[in-house]
Order: C-alpha cells, then structure tokens, then sequence
C-alpha cells in the first residue's frame, strides 16, 4: 500500500532525543529557546514562541493578541476543526466566510462582506493544503477595518507568498508539528510574530502565565502549553530538511500533474504569488468516493480532508453560515500521496490507477 503520509524519523533525531534524555533537561530546556530561535529565522520574523501542540499555537497567539470574550474571528469553514476550536478556546466567536472554488483557501470578497455587514475583531487565514491564502488582500482588509490577522499555517511549513515565508506576515502565525505535517516534533506547534508584546505574552500564557523573567511570579492566567526538549531537537533536525522535504513534495506534485493532465480530476492550482508546500495533493472528483475506492484495491491510500465543513459539525450548529463553496468541495475533494518517500513507481501507480478508474466507468 502506498501510504497517504509517511514521516521520516532519522537516526540524527534519535541520536539528538537520546542526547536530550542523558542530560536530565528534558521538559522546557534550552532546546526549546534554540528551536525557537532557528523556527523564527527560517520564516523571517523576529520571534518564536514554541508550544506543544498546533491546537494550542493557535489559542495562545489568540490569548497574547488579546482576542477573547466579546470578540469575532473571520475564518475558513474549510479546515481542521482546530482552527475554530482555538478561537472559542480564547472565548471569541468565529465566523465563517466561504472560500474561493480553485484554492480552498478564504475567499476575500467573503470576508469583506462580512465585515462591512458586522463588527469583526480577527481574521484567521488558513493556508490549506500547504497553499498560502490571499494574504496581501486579507491584509489591506484587515487594516482597511482595523482588524488583526493570524495565519494559521499549520500545513504551510515553507510555504510563500510573493517570495516571503508563509508565518511573516499579519500579527502573528499558528504552525504544527504533528506527524504527517511536512516536517514533525512528533507534536509540538510554534507561533511566530514580529510583535515583543505578543511574544513576550505568548511566552508567558504558554508557561502558567509566569514572568518571562522566571522564578514563581505569575502575571497573568495561563496554561502549561509547554513544548519538551525531547520534541524540540526532533524539530532542530527536521527543520534543517525542510527545504529539501518541500522541493520534493513539489517535485512529486509535477510529477502527479503531469500524469494526470489528460484524467477528469481537476488538480491543485498555484497562484503566481504563492509558492505551494503541498501538504496535501488535493484533487477535486465528482465521484470521489468510488475512486478512493478504486484506489484502495490497487493500493493507493487517499485522505478526505475535509468531507464535513466545520459549521456543519454537531458542535458549531448553532452558528449560522452561508458557504456553498465550501459544502460543494467538501463532497468531492480526495487527496493523493505527495510525501517524499514517494518513488517515480509509486507515482506511476498512483496516476495509472487514476485513468484505469476512468476507463472503466
């Protein structure tokens, strides 16, 4: 079976994780502030504030930005329900804008409606599938209404927009580090923002709300959303791969492109300022669930994400939306292998069985 992810775990982090397990310093240690440090240089910002998970990235940036009870949050109702989940963690509303048909992403047009209709407080803009959202028209929107961006990057790991990092730009960035993102601490995630304010409250809320000088003085209510030094020398190691993970995740992209030009799926695009990380290689077809299941039988693992918009899950049906764009793509969108373990073969079987599926329908 040609597996829908595959993360790669060398002997350089097991060498790293056992090195960090000798010293005794396993919880939040100077491995941490390293990663940290080398996370922000690598998407050109600042600073970074790591956490242990994406989830919490995400509701910490929101804590340190002070979006909270009383507050909206524009956002994506196609994505990961963590990204709405952060926002109601912080004890703010989301509220969801459709998205554009050919990039999954927020939809601007959308999000301008929204906040000429209503007083917005936020918008989060998740990069789905590895591919950056319209940042430059999200931000003037967001300073045409005086509004704070987030980007939720969580699957943009090296990801740009008009030649810029995706986690530079707006007031702070959400990433993820979890096992099938294009690289992993096993779990972790990391905020990354030019603001000290937001760093320093970011660092704090993270840390029981204490001091960022240290010792027991606790400044404010926080959360023990620590990352371990154990997950941050996985994320040193992997962080140096990156670029080399994304030109192939890129490479296997053109690869899939190709072979699958003359097919019925309609594959992902790149806008001219965008530079895809392909988190996923997400394809759109009318009949997605037979052709996962042809793919099955000839050994080709697919993922559906997402096949339930998140204001259409039990837990946000008290929101009302309007996003037929999004309910539309959630009934057809499949995802192919992209990862870098992939060979020229696996390709070869993966777009082989594509038009296989086709001819015989």
């Amino acid at each position: 079976m040609i597996p829908i992810a595959s993360p790669e775990v060398s002997e350089e982090e097991k060498r790293r994780v056992e090195a960090v397990l000798d010293s005794g310093m396993i919880a939040d240690g100077p491995e941490v502030r390293t990663f940290e440090d080398e996370f922000a240089a690598f998407c050109g910002t600042e600073y970074g504030v790591a956490s242990s998970n994406g989830t919490t990235a995400l509701h910490t940036a929101f804590e340190a930005l002070d979006i909270g009870e009383g507050d909206t949050v524009v956002t994506s109702p196609f994505s990961f329900v963590a990204s709405a989940n952060a926002i109601r963690l912080a004890g703010a509303t989301p509220v969801f804008a459709d998205i554009n048909p050919d990039t999954f992403n927020l939809d601007p047009q959308a999000v301008e409606d929204i906040a000429r209709e209503r007083d917005i407080d936020a918008i989060l803009a998740v990069h789905l599938y590895g591919l950056p959202a319209n940042l430059e028209q999200l931000q003037d929107i967001a300073d045409e209404h005086d509004l704070v961006l987030v980007e939720d990057a969580a699957q943009a790991h090296g990801a740009e927009y008009n030649g810029m990092k995706v986690g530079s730009f707006g007031d702070a960035a959400c990433f993820s580090f979890y096992p099938t993102k294009n690289m992993t601490t096993g779990e972790g995630g990391m905020i990354t923002t030019d603001r000290d304010d937001v760093a320093e409250k970011a660092a704090s809320f993270a840390n029981h709300g204490r001091s960022v000088d240290g010792g027991y003085e606790h400044i404010r209510v926080g959360q023990n959303y620590r990352m371990t030094s154990i997950a941050a020398v996985i994320g040193q190691v992997q962080l140096n791969r990156l670029p080399e993970y994304v030109e192939t995740r890129r490479a296997n992209a053109a690869l899939l492109n190709r072979g699958l030009a003359d097919s019925d799926l309609i594959t992902p695009v790149e806008p001219n300022d965008c530079r895809h990380s392909y988190h996923q290689y997400t394809v759109r077809a009318g009949d997605r669930d037979k052709l996962a299941e042809h793919l099955e039988d000839a050994g080709v693992g697919t993922g559906v994400y997402y096949p339930t918009p998140i204001h259409k899950q039990p837990a946000y049906e008290d929101i009302t939306c309007s996003a037929p764009v999004a309910e539309e793509v959630a009934n057809d969108v499949l995802s192919l292998p992209v990862h870098p373990n992939l060979s020229t073969t696996d390709i070869e079987t993966i777009t082989q069985a594509v038009h296989e599926y086709e001819a015989q329908r």
